[in-house]
């Protein structure tokens, strides 16, 4: 992979189903998650994002902690430049914040938008938030949890992907597209 300069501006990532295995979730009383295992490849995928020097962004619905609590299990946590998640942002993907909150804190310019990826399971909230803002949109099919069936043209993925590592020669792909 291009280590210099970069075409890609940034990586975004959801949680859910996108780093952590959901069915493996334990929670507290509150709804917020203590532990889960991550899906097969997710802390590879992370980490060979962050040794390539990509600009990596937590965009992502529920409660702060419960993506405090996963990733500091899987030491990740750190790996990550900025957070938008949905209990501090005060709205849920698809709304525009959420993306715009996130790069906004890696200081990515509007006009850079189509030079970011967002992966995600959720094709309602990822993919059709992703695409309302021309962000590259990455459907990771692992799960079955949600349907794998666009509602309309608003929620086709520009890419889709089966298992996190897939990401990285997309990557490589896109940035001599770009």
């Amino acid at each position: 992979m291009k280590t210099s300069p970069k075409n890609i501006r940034a990586i975004c990532l959801d949680c859910g189903d996108t780093l952590a295995d959901e069915r493996t979730e334990i929670k507290d009383p509150n709804g917020v998650t203590l532990k889960a295992d991550l899906i097969p490849g997710a802390a590879d995928m992370v980490r060979a994002i962050k040794q390539h020097g990509y600009p990596l962004a937590l965009v992502a619905d529920g409660p702060t902690g419960t993506f405090q609590n996963i990733l500091t299990q899987h030491h990740l946590y750190d790996s990550f430049d900025t957070f938008a998640i949905s209990e501090q942002v005060g709205v849920l993907k698809p709304d525009a914040k959420m993306f715009t909150t996130a790069l906004d804190q890696l200081n990515i310019q509007k006009q850079d938008y189509h030079r970011v990826i967002m992966v995600g399971n959720n094709l309602e909230r990822d993919i059709k938030g992703a695409n309302a803002l021309g962000i590259i949109s990455v459907f990771l099919s692992w799960s079955d949890k949600r349907t794998h069936i666009p509602a309309d043209e608003t929620e086709i993925p520009k890419y889709t992907i089966q298992t996190p590592m897939e990401l990285i020669a997309l990557i490589e792909k896109l940035e001599s597209q770009i």
